[in-house]
């Protein structure tokens, strides 16, 4: 017996863990919730069995689990395709927005920019079309404006209705004006301004006896009230580029073009 003792001895102090700057490792962390003996497990209460539905919902969840990591570390083509393409035009967009706030790099020229993007608003040329028909006294005349004014309201509408589908904001936080609330052109995609100056730019050219130097600065006018929108931050590249519904509206209206006698008999009843 003393012999087995004296041998314990000799373990222990032959163990490194036993050794007083290694005592901490056997001891638990202060902060550790104490064990509980199996005792009190047996006299405490028994809890009560799981509801026989949670076996089945938590087998629905793990075969839900895997196929929801796999989609979410595997993405599909298309959608990394969209998400890259959408990138960069929300990139592209802020780089072009140099006149988008007070602190840009083209500050100075933000208001000449607003004015030219005033020029493809809703409000001046359905109040300037308005005034040229009743300024009007030939019958032609008066035909191709009560077909321009169809035009632009159902671009008005089209757009507000588009817009007010995909709520998508712009590149910066600007908030509309006045003008662009009066035509519900809140939002960003599609930008109105680019599919109205689409619109009646090619109107203009279909309907209109112009000279190629008017042609040209025609289609110039459509391009720069679609980059004005861009550069002081109200679109982005693709809400400008979307703009081209407005050629669909001019085919639209082609299609229901409305005839001289339909234009006097809308006139006769104002």
């Amino acid at each position: 017996m003393p012999a087995s003792q004296s041998r314990a001895r000799a373990r222990d102090r032959s163990n490194v863990l036993n050794r007083a700057e290694f005592l901490s490792l056997n001891q638990p962390p202060k902060g550790a919730p104490e064990p509980r003996s199996s005792g009190r497990k047996a006299s405490g209460p028994s809890t009560q069995p799981p509801a026989p539905g949670d076996g089945a919902r938590e087998r629905r969840q793990s075969q839900q689990l895997p196929e929801e990591d796999c989609m979410q570390l595997n993405p599909s083509f298309k959608g990394i395709a969209f998400n890259s393409l959408l990138a960069i035009d929300i990139c592209m967009s802020k780089r072009l927005g140099v006149c988008a706030g007070r602190a840009a790099s083209w500050a100075s020229a933000r208001s000449m920019v607003k004015l030219i993007g005033i020029t493809g608003h809703g409000i001046p040329w359905i109040g300037g079309t308005i005034l040229c028909l009743v300024k009007s006294s030939t019958l032609a005349g008066q035909e191709v404006l009560m077909n321009l004014l169809l035009a632009l309201l159902l671009d008005i509408m089209t757009v507000a209705g588009v817009q007010k589908l995909i709520k998508r904001r712009g590149p910066f936080e600007s908030s509309p004006s006045l003008l662009d609330y009066l035509t519900m052109d809140v939002y960003a995609f599609p930008a109105g301004h680019a599919s109205r100056a689409a619109m009646v730019s090619k109107f203009f050219l279909s309907h209109l006896v112009l000279a190629v130097p008017l042609r040209v600065l025609l289609v110039l006018w459509a391009l720069c009230v679609g980059l004005s929108r861009v550069m002081i931050g109200r679109h982005h590249i693709t809400d400008v580029l979307s703009g081209a519904i407005g050629y669909f509206q001019f085919r639209l209206v082609e299609l229901v073009w409305m005839s001289s006698n339909t234009c006097q008999m809308l006139i006769s009843a104002w």
